[in-house]
């Protein structure tokens, strides 16, 4: 069904997720069910041509969230339009002819790579495998993709352990982009690459997308990276968005006390000795998804938890245009917002 306008009166966003939900059964224990909530209740909205970064630590469900969006995690409960169509009722054949429009970017540009084919038949694979045949043809379209993404013509003949791990990943971000989608998830797509050629990539997703258009799903717990990329952030904690807001406006003043533990783990070399003494460090691991605790699931570990936040979970709400946050003691007093830490 056809989504209503967003919020600034704009077109529908390109993808609205609401109260998505992915449990995985997980065996018995003293006789009951045991079940892991990787993602309880995530609604967000992406735009088209824009970039939104999912951050938070290893196990906050970041990933699932992208692969139900890909339809490749099922969701237990919850909606995911694309472009007004309802993934979550899709089956057989009108969900391959959607996967077009649905692309994803490995992690690992090593593993993800099959050592067995060449360059150029990587490239022109989801091209056979979905049907598409673009104009001039599949091998031109294969062509077009090498030289978008700094690929030399010659090295569609080679295989991938020819390549660098950089050159690898561009070779993924070319097989992604083949079929002409409006989505992109990259799943931690610099993590495995080194500083120069992090920058690389990213300068070159930005690019393409300046270029033709598409919106980015940036899954990552890099927030230098995030910060380069991103438009608008989600931060997720324990299955949970926790604060939501543009680029500019988390950078400046991120105000849960779990976004504002991440932003201090990020590296710093002016006045090093200063940040380093006013950051906030976190104590123990996450609870786990299988016993969520009640209330804030982040009170067992935030340095400005009261009682309150273990009584009563914190709802997600709007506390200035376009930012949003999950927290008890974030509160606007004279038009001013002020938070915890």
């Amino acid at each position: 069904m056809a989504q209503a306008q967003s919020a600034a009166g704009g077109a529908a966003p390109l993808l609205s997720v609401r109260d998505l939900a992915v449990h995985f059964p997980a065996g018995r224990r003293a006789g009951r069910p045991v079940v892991v909530k990787a993602v309880d209740g995530v609604s967000f909205d992406l735009e088209r041509g824009r970039t939104l970064a999912i951050v938070g630590e290893s196990g906050s469900g970041k990933t699932t969230t992208a692969l139900s969006v890909l339809r490749l995690s099922e969701p237990t409960s919850g909606s995911i339009h694309f472009d007004g169509q309802d993934l979550t009722a899709l089956r057989g054949e009108p969900l391959r002819k959607m996967r077009r429009r649905l692309q994803l970017v490995f992690q690992d540009p090593y593993s993800s790579l099959n050592p067995r084919q060449r360059a150029g038949d990587i490239v022109r694979a989801p091209l056979d495998l979905m049907g598409i045949d673009p104009p001039g043809g599949r091998e031109a379209r294969v062509a077009q993709m090498f030289e978008l993404v700094g690929l030399r013509p010659e090295q569609r003949t080679m295989f991938p352990h020819q390549f660098s791990g950089g050159q690898r990943q561009r070779l993924n971000v070319a097989r992604a982009l083949a079929s002409a989608p409006d989505l992109i998830v990259c799943d931690e797509p610099v993590s495995a690459l080194d500083i120069a050629i992090r920058a690389q990539i990213l300068n070159l997703l930005r690019r393409i997308q300046r270029e033709q258009g598409q919106s980015f799903l940036f899954i990552s717990h890099d927030m230098a990276v995030v910060e380069h990329i991103c438009d608008d952030i989600a931060v997720m904690y324990l299955g949970k968005i926790i604060e939501r807001a543009s680029r500019r406006a988390f950078f400046t003043r991120p105000l849960h006390p779990y976004s504002v533990a991440l932003m201090s783990a990020v590296p710093t070399v002016k006045g090093g000795r200063e940040v380093a003494a006013r950051r906030v460090r976190l104590s123990g691991d996450p609870p786990s998804p299988v016993d969520p605790p009640p209330g804030c699931r982040f009170a067992g570990r935030c340095p400005a938890a009261a009682p309150a936040c273990s009584e009563r979970e914190p709802p997600l709400r709007e506390v200035a245009p376009g930012h949003s946050v999950a927290c008890h003691f974030v509160a606007v007093r004279d038009g001013a917002v002020t938070a915890p830490l």
